[in-house]
């Protein structure tokens, strides 16, 4: 009993100063604007390149080395997705790339892993942290590899077994976490500016209750791809 009251006070305690965090951020955002004459929540600076990372729902990501079998909007809890099935030329196996692009300028991510495991109703399992670092763009200005943070583990449907790899893409790196891309942003909110995001899904056809780590090398490989497609839109 003492260990589980301890549990649930530390994880209220912690809940509160996350909370606490956000509205100090908050304040911290919107005194430019304040200052300015208008609040920044009502008058947020454009996003660069909104047009194009909108546009993906309609026409996915362009992926050297493989070939799009089909690609759609799909509807997966109240946002609509790209939903892109891709092989590679000289492999059998499908890959599914879901993104979720950014909408508009007041447009966050939230709760698009939750609306992605209803969708699929798989049960998660084998689940751990991941990072991959992408190479710099040329010409960009970032020659550095960009450090890339995602969520990998094995979804068990009724039908299916899954590797999983998700994260949310942004132009200098990627993080699954909403607070990464909300602190990035606030920063960059002082210089009249937006950081941009797109939300990665990407799912690999497993055996059944198999060890998804035998399929990290080849979905990593994907997400190399769909990130370093998506700096290219970004930059």
């Amino acid at each position: 009993m003492t260990s589980f009251s301890k549990f649930l006070k530390e994880s209220q305690f912690t809940r509160i100063a996350a909370l606490v965090l956000l509205l100090i951020l908050l304040g911290i955002g919107a005194i430019p604007g304040y200052l300015k004459g208008r609040w920044q929540w009502q008058e947020p600076p454009p996003v660069v390149k909104l047009k194009e990372i909108k546009s993906l729902r309609k026409t996915g990501l362009k992926l050297p080395g493989w070939q799009t079998l089909e690609q759609r909007e799909q509807n997966i809890g109240e946002h609509k997705w790209s939903f892109q099935v891709i092989q590679q030329q000289s492999e059998t196996t499908q890959v599914l790339v879901l993104l979720m692009p950014q909408n508009g300028p007041r447009d966050q991510p939230a709760v698009e892993w939750t609306d992605i495991d209803s969708f699929w109703r798989w049960k998660v399992a084998q689940y751990r942290p991941v990072e991959f670092t992408v190479k710099g763009l040329p010409g960009s200005g970032r020659n550095s590899p960009t450090k890339v943070k995602a969520r990998f583990f094995r979804g068990v449907s009724k039908q299916q077994t899954f590797a999983v790899l998700q994260w949310y893409a942004l132009p200098n790196g990627g993080n699954p976490s909403p607070l990464n891309w909300f602190l990035a942003d606030q920063r960059a909110q002082w210089r009249q500016q937006r950081v941009p995001w797109v939300a990665v899904s990407i799912i690999l056809p497993m055996e059944p209750l198999g060890q998804v780590e035998k399929y990290w090398d080849d979905i990593q490989s994907v997400g190399k791809a769909v990130q370093g497609a998506l700096m290219e839109i970004f930059q």
